[in-house]
């Protein structure tokens, strides 16, 4: 049987005795209690619940917006449907950057507030410190590199990253330092594959990887993105697997309809 088919619990070990091994992880996003029991039924590894919220939830254009109290209330709704999936929490925009000890004050909040085992921070060397001080709780830390969508307004697209050289060898730096202070993984977003695969053999920790290619430890892919809820982001990276949008609309339609028409309820579905 497969690691990730023996554990009843992923863990952080869990992950790393995947990669050792060699078998993929699966990683997918989930913001509410209702979608989060499915993707955790579903056998999926790990969850991300993801400062995306801002986006596929609140309808914003960044995932900037988002504060502390959005994560810890969404963290809340997933850790209550979650039995099996390691649950991990993005820190929000604000939360780390510059000060260390905000961060673990942060992390901490996150953690005894929600009940998840984990958190995400996105950059490198410029976030370490406040990597190395929540981890000094005991909080274990995932990092993400790459197109880090926080930093959008610095970054002023969502091309993809890390083409130049000099770009590239800093992400590797990075990684490497991320990997030293103690993260037990890293997202690497929207880099060329190549350099992915660099990265993923240059250091110990598994790589998972969103628009980054095959040669990393796993993948992960924002729900309401591969479900088909939301159609109007369409990156090469993306697969997906149903498109709901067209489903849920034609199942509003006709209800819509069925009541307009006082086809519904019937007979059957009234009570005496």
């Amino acid at each position: 049987m497969s690691i990730a088919g023996k554990a009843r619990k992923v863990t952080t070990n869990t992950l790393l005795e995947m990669k050792r091994a060699g078998e993929p992880i699966t990683m997918l996003t989930a913001y509410d209690y209702s979608l989060a029991r499915l993707v955790d039924a579903g056998g999926v590894d790990v969850i991300l619940v993801g400062d995306s919220a801002s986006n596929v939830m609140a309808g914003n254009e960044t995932t900037v917006p988002m504060t502390l109290d959005h994560m810890i209330y969404h963290a809340q709704c997933v850790v209550r449907a979650v039995d099996r999936a390691l649950i991990v929490v993005d820190m929000p925009f604000g939360t780390y950057q510059g000060n260390s000890r905000h961060a673990l004050e942060s992390a901490i909040r996150i953690m005894k507030e929600s009940g998840a085992h984990s958190v995400k921070l996105e950059g490198g060397s410029e976030i370490v410190e406040s990597i190395q001080r929540i981890l000094t709780a005991g909080i274990p830390v995932m990092g993400h590199l790459g197109l880090t969508p926080q930093s959008i307004y610095k970054f002023g697209t969502y091309t993809v990253r890390a083409r130049e050289d000099a770009e590239a060898e800093k992400l590797i730096a990075d990684a490497k330092l991320l990997e030293g202070a103690g993260c037990f993984a890293i997202v690497l977003e929207k880099i060329p594959s190549p350099l992915a695969k660099r990265v993923s053999e240059a250091i110990a920790i598994p790589t998972i990887g969103i628009g980054a290619g095959s040669d990393v430890d796993g993948q992960v892919l924002v729900l309401h993105d591969m479900l088909g809820i939301t159609m109007d982001f369409s990156p090469r990276f993306l697969r997906r697997y149903l498109n709901l949008e067209s489903d849920i609309k034609k199942a509003v339609n006709a209800f819509v309809d069925d009541v307009r028409t006082k086809d519904f309820p019937n007979p059957d579905e009234q009570y005496e």
